[in-house]
């Protein structure tokens, strides 16, 4: 099975939302098929095959999650982190500003859903194959 250490070396080069597609391609050849990152400190649950769990630590100290979600405003911020004018933690300070408390990636449908404190899905993107 796969190991963080491996999974942090295909993050390593994604340098913006732009390589994120490659990123998912990259893990999904590991055997990851689902995981759920935290906003708050960016630790990831990776899921795989037979129940398989395994679970990265915090990137940064806590960030404070709005309680109310303003949409909009962040689908302008994942638009312009996917074009690459945003880094990864400057993403993570605009979903928690924008109410967004994780994600979840599942490699077989190829989305990423993004949801509130509510558990109210507030975006659902299709992952483009590279």
């Amino acid at each position: 099975m796969f190991t963080v250490l491996q999974i942090q070396d295909a993050h390593s080069k994604v340098e913006s939302g732009a390589d994120f597609p490659k990123y998912i391609q990259d893990i999904k050849a590991l055997g990851v098929e689902a995981f759920e990152t935290f906003v708050a400190d960016s630790h990831t649950d990776y899921f795989g095959k037979n129940n398989y769990k395994t679970s990265s630590l915090a990137v940064y100290d806590t960030l404070n999650i709005s309680e109310e979600s303003n949409k909009e405003r962040f689908i302008a911020c994942i638009k312009a982190h996917q074009k690459g004018a945003t880094d990864y933690v400057t993403f993570c300070k605009d979903c928690a500003e924008n109410g967004i408390e994780k994600w979840i990636v599942d490699l077989g449908k190829m989305t990423c859903i993004y949801y509130d404190k509510k558990g109210n899905e507030i975006l659902v993107e299709n992952i483009p194959s590279v």
